[in-house]
């Protein structure tokens, strides 16, 4: 987790909101990804599927048996779909996305029972650090527009 926050730390550092992710295989990373949705003018450019298409190209496959993702915040509806589509084994997350987590908290696209596959999923792992970065990025991009109108 603690790689998937240094990936979260680039996207802060862009002023892109601070998500990272990263996909080991066989104890190596194979995937890493932040977002860069605003960077890439780009709405899939979410940290979740820039490590899924980075391991799917070391591995020269789009299944990812046998693969665990590390994630600093739940997946949303289209990453969870593309977790669950590429056939990632484990999901660990780090901290909930009460309005838009879709691994458990508001849907659970990573184990509904009509898919034809369901992965362990995992949460809380450096679950302070995980959060804080996100509330510290929020309270600056709102002190920031806050300055501007001033």
């Amino acid at each position: 987790m603690r790689e998937a926050l240094e990936e979260a730390k680039k996207a802060y550092s862009i002023y892109e909101v601070p998500v990272g992710a990263i996909i080991v295989y066989k104890g190596k990373i194979i995937g890493r990804g932040y977002n860069q949705r605003e960077t890439l003018k780009d709405p899939t450019a979410h940290a979740e599927v820039l490590a899924i298409k980075e391991a799917s190209k070391f591995l020269d496959s789009w299944r990812l048996l046998d693969c665990t993702m590390y994630v600093t915040l739940e997946p949303c509806a289209m990453c969870a779909g593309a977790i669950v589509n590429s056939r990632i084994g484990r999901l660990v997350i780090g901290t909930r996305d009460l309005k838009r987590g879709c691994c458990g908290t508001v849907e659970d696209l990573t184990n509904h029972p009509k898919f034809n596959h369901r992965l362990e999923v995992e949460f809380g792992v450096l679950e302070e650090e995980c959060s804080s970065i996100l509330s510290n990025f929020f309270k600056e991009l709102r002190e920031l527009k806050k300055s501007i109108k001033d």
